[in-house]
């Protein structure tokens, strides 16, 4: 069996205009699509088969990413259970010119191996940590995923109360429909949750814009659960809201269905939470207008969304921290 370290894959990209936005900074949406493409590399290589995302730990963006700047994305299996293989992403650029790299983003992926019906398939090869520090990401890793076993079922339970995922409640709010095509998918039937996320990602940041009437750009996504798949054919409706909004940032909720059209069937994919910066056109921070919850419910999203900040703040430190794993020179 491998170790960690011979599970690693590395992708690069060089940053064109068309991959940023009018202030010549890469679109959050387009670095989430690669780096769940790397993600989804490794646990397939691994799963030799196909793999889709369960679930993604939160993804922060720390320093921005220009056109003409290189990006380095690494990938590497930390845990591998009977269905389910837990994935480490590093992110960072290069400015080619000076060869001076920055950290961009760290996080962990939960891939779950399936057959061409979409069913848990289970996986006949694992993992053997070559030494202490691997054996200590190996063990990391194992508790982040009965911890993401335990968030799952609590939020299938809120599902089924209709207790959780309200972004339709959210006073502000935008809906895009697209439908889901083969150019969508990465291999099989079902749609790349890249080009997923960076659907999310578009259609958050416009009613963004709208609201600042001006430019704003992907701070961070929280901790993200996939609850079922999406098929060529199908349709995927977002439905995008306004949950907070402070001095210069504000926060995004949008909830993700899947439509059916030969049966009308609706399916909630998944509910995201982005965190966006009003920028001027000189690339500063700028105020944002005054935005005030007048519901108990959009008091309750507030709220959420205040401690979902307070979060944030303290995950930076542990992106550091995570990122100077041997794994990542």
């Amino acid at each position: 069996m491998p170790t960690i370290k011979e599970t690693r894959n590395q992708m690069m990209q060089l940053v064109f205009p068309e991959h940023t936005n009018n202030l010549g900074t890469l679109h959050g949406g387009r670095l989430m699509d690669w780096i769940m493409l790397i993600g989804t590399i490794a646990s397939s290589k691994l799963a030799k088969g196909i793999t889709v995302l369960g679930t993604t730990d939160s993804i922060d963006f720390i320093n921005p990413v220009r056109a003409g700047e290189i990006v380095i994305l690494d990938s590497w299996v930390e845990y591998v259970g009977r269905s389910s293989i837990e994935v480490g992403v590093k992110v960072h650029t290069e400015n080619p010119e000076t060869g001076e790299q920055k950290l961009t983003t760290a996080s962990h992926l939960a891939f779950i191996a399936v057959e061409k019906d979409g069913k848990p398939r289970r996986i006949l090869e694992g993992i053997t940590p070559a030494d202490e520090l691997e054996r200590r990401i190996f063990l990391d890793a194992q508790k982040r995923r009965e911890s993401r076993l335990s968030k799952l079922a609590q939020r299938r339970e809120e599902r089924t109360n209709n207790t959780g995922d309200e972004v339709e409640i959210a006073k502000l709010k935008l809906d895009t429909t697209r439908p889901v095509l083969p150019e969508d998918t990465f291999y099989g039937n079902f749609m790349s949750v890249g080009k997923l996320m960076k659907g999310i990602d578009e259609t958050s940041a416009i009613l963004g814009g709208r609201f600042v009437r001006g430019t704003v750009v992907t701070g961070s996504l929280d901790e993200l659960y996939f609850y079922s798949p999406i098929r060529v054919g199908e349709v995927i409706i977002l439905r995008a809201g306004i949950t907070y909004a402070g001095k210069t940032s504000l926060e995004v909720g949008i909830k993700v269905l899947s439509e059916d059209l030969t049966t009308g069937e609706h399916k909630h994919t998944c509910t995201a939470f982005l965190s966006f910066v009003h920028l001027g056109k000189d690339g500063k921070p700028q105020r944002i207008p005054e935005f005030n919850p007048e519901t108990e419910d959009e008091l309750r999203l507030w709220r959420q969304a205040e401690a979902r900040k307070k979060r944030r703040k303290e995950r930076i430190k542990e992106i550091k921290k995570f990122a100077e794993s041997f794994l990542q020179t």
